[in-house]
């Protein structure tokens, strides 16, 4: 049985640690009021921009089929995977839910003739590919979950874009999680190149429907389709890198918390622990003395 003073030692040891799950949990929540307030704020632009290009696609017509991004491969042998993931630890299921998403969706697209490689935002998913021996184009440390601007994306993105229409890949698709609610985050795989179909709004003929404003194209809609085709691949990489960043935060400050309310029992359990052999001691000296007391009289 633990001694008075392991188990004092122990419990002491235990509030320490609570001390620091408790330091963390707030400073996570703060992070996230930060980060949540930049992906809320981005949604809007990123839907206009997808409403936008909709009524771009639907005015091009058969002009958008000209456009390399718009254009699947015919041979698929090249797939080149972005995992986000976030730099640190302590923050529950949340790198480990990505890695195998990555992991699974990796073994569908692999084959004998397909390879596969990495583009890898944080240091959690790069070890995982560095460990499994994977190929690693491109690494974003010290990105997701701190401050970052849409040159991040613009950057990334420039580079798969190229990496595309040189051929080096045929299909380009990223790994993410996306930010449900406090507790749930979401691992997602959403392809990126070639661009996915876009779908123009339909016409509304009901007569009490809001007004769809009409947007006037200078220069023609094919010209401004291939302008905007390479920013809606960075709209989308700084979505996604907002979404997971959000998510990481949201993940962190639940495992804190959780973490917490688990010192918190274990705290209560060594006490009673702690308190039956302090009962148990005191007990045992009060035998010692009233035996000594009766060996006297005898």
């Amino acid at each position: 049985m633990a001694t008075l003073k392991d188990v004092e030692n122990k419990i002491k040891a235990v509030k320490k640690t609570k001390q620091i799950t408790k330091a963390m949990n707030m400073v996570a929540a703060s992070r996230l009021r930060g980060a949540q307030t930049a992906m809320e704020a981005f949604r809007p632009y990123a839907g206009k921009f997808a409403e936008v290009l909709g009524s771009l696609a639907r005015k091009a017509g058969e002009g958008e089929e000209s456009n390399p991004l718009l254009m699947p491969k015919e041979d698929v042998k090249s797939v080149h995977i972005i995992l986000m993931t976030s730099d640190r630890g302590l923050c529950g299921g949340f790198n480990s839910n990505l890695i195998e998403k990555a992991e699974a969706f990796m073994k569908e697209k692999a084959s004998d003739t397909t390879e596969v490689s990495f583009s890898n935002f944080g240091k959690k998913g790069r070890d995982w590919a560095r460990n499994r021996r994977l190929t690693i184009a491109h690494e974003h440390i010290g990105v997701v979950g701190a401050s970052f601007g849409f040159n991040v994306a613009s950057t990334a993105g420039h580079q798969l874009i190229d990496g595309f229409l040189s051929g080096v890949y045929d299909e380009v698709h990223v790994v993410f999680a996306q930010f449900a609610s406090m507790a749930k985050q979401l691992p997602t795989v959403s392809q990126l190149l070639p661009i996915p179909p876009i779908e123009a709004a339909e016409e509304v003929q009901d007569e009490n429907a809001p007004y769809l404003a009409e947007h006037i194209c200078e220069p023609s809609p094919p010209a401004l389709l291939g302008e905007m085709l390479p920013r809606n691949v960075y709209v989308q990489i700084f979505s996604a890198l907002l979404e997971t960043s959000t998510s990481e935060h949201a993940a962190r400050m639940m495992a804190m918390d959780n973490a917490t309310s688990a010192c918190n029992d274990m705290i209560e359990n060594l006490t009673l622990t702690y308190n039956k052999a302090r009962q148990a001691a005191i007990t045992a000296e009060l035998m010692d003395i009233v035996g000594g007391a009766e060996a006297l009289k005898g």
